[in-house]
């Protein structure tokens, strides 16, 4: 996957000790150093990595801040391993990156990558601005501040009122209780939308009446999933996509919503809380239904937007000030156009994207 957009570099490096496999790629540095977080997974490729690095290229573009594209991935399952061997991978996987780091790249949290790997990674390289997303002892504005939740908020509040339909009562389903789920949920409780549905990766939990999102994180700390809360109906992962709800926001995984679902989903509104969730081929399908999406690109900016914010030393309610802000813009200004044009909100995304690239 090459164009004149990118990637710059692409970088492989394995550790015989642990026998694992990292990949960095730094797709466009037009705008600044590549930005993009660190995803921990056992199938995560070089793939995987490259769709994201482009992905944060374009999301950065259209945020209006100076950081280009990247992303990275470590092919490593810390379920499986203990919290001495994962440090000593982070450790490992900072110091094979260190010549790229700051200025052709500056890494971040993402999947099993949290401010506590964040604070390995940059030590392990004597650098505190290798990284955002770092403890707030470190100079960071942690990720588990919510500011992506926060962002998707926003975009869905928006959606719906470009679509007429009211934001009180407007049932919400979450594919994914991690960081961005809990404050997606949160943040959209507290505006009087109504989430009815939420999963993880035991299954999904169902309740037309509405399920409190804090007592649905306590659950998930004490007992490891969202299944075990009483007040619900229990039904498996991929019955969440096919709820009658008014929103779905995928929160977790790429490519949930493909193929052997699309027939399925119920929702008039998507927002891609998760990066690239709906593949390309089911989004021309839901498009021709008449289902709103607001891309990755233009929703979850909010993590990014907060880097930035960390990268310029702000407080935590300037950030929250700027997310407001510049998501308010980009998915107004997408949603305006699309309308005028005709053109999916991806497409219009992409244009004024590519406008800043080339």
């Amino acid at each position: 996957m090459t164009d004149n957009i990118g990637p710059r570099y692409v970088v492989k490096v394995y550790n015989h000790e642990f026998g694992v496999h990292g990949i960095l790629v730094i797709d466009n540095t037009k705008l600044g150093p590549g930005k993009g977080g660190i995803r921990m997974t056992p199938t995560v490729s070089e793939e995987e990595v490259a769709r994201l690095a482009r992905a944060m290229t374009y999301k950065n573009a259209l945020a209006g801040i100076p950081f280009g594209g990247a992303k990275a991935g470590i092919v490593f399952d810390p379920k499986t391993s203990d919290a001495v061997t994962k440090k000593k991978v982070v450790e490992w996987f900072a110091r094979e990156l260190k010549p790229f780091l700051p200025k052709l790249y500056i890494a971040g949290p993402d999947i099993n990558m949290t401010e506590k790997e964040m604070a390995i990674f940059v030590r392990a390289v004597n650098d505190r601005q290798a990284a955002t997303g770092k403890p707030a002892r470190l100079g960071g504005l942690p990720h588990e501040l919510g500011s992506t939740g926060y962002g998707v908020a926003e975009a869905v509040k928006l959606a719906l009122t470009h679509r007429g339909l009211p934001l009180p009562g407007a049932r919400v389903a979450v594919e994914g209780f991690g960081n961005v789920g809990v404050f997606a949920a949160r943040f959209l409780t507290e505006a009087g939308l109504k989430i009815v549905a939420v999963s993880d990766s035991k299954g999904t939990i169902y309740n037309q009446n509405g399920l409190p999102w804090k007592e649905l994180l306590g659950v998930k700390k004490a007992k490891g999933s969202v299944i075990n809360f009483l007040n619900s109906e229990k039904l498996s992962n991929d019955q969440i996509f096919t709820l009658p709800v008014d929103v779905l926001i995928p929160a977790a995984l790429p490519d949930v919503i493909n193929a052997t679902n699309t027939d399925e989903v119920n929702a008039s509104v998507i927002v891609e809380g998760a990066n690239i969730a709906v593949t390309p081929e089911a989004e021309t399908k839901l498009i021709k239904r008449g289902v709103l999406i607001i891309p990755d690109i233009v929703a979850n900016a909010g993590g990014v937007i907060s880097s930035y914010a960390e990268h310029r030393g702000y407080t935590a309610e300037k950030m929250f000030e700027l997310v407001k802000q510049k998501i308010t813009k980009s998915v107004t200004a997408v949603l305006t156009e699309s309308k005028k044009t005709g053109d999916s909100p991806r497409a219009v995304a992409l244009k004024v994207a590519e406008r800043k690239l080339l």
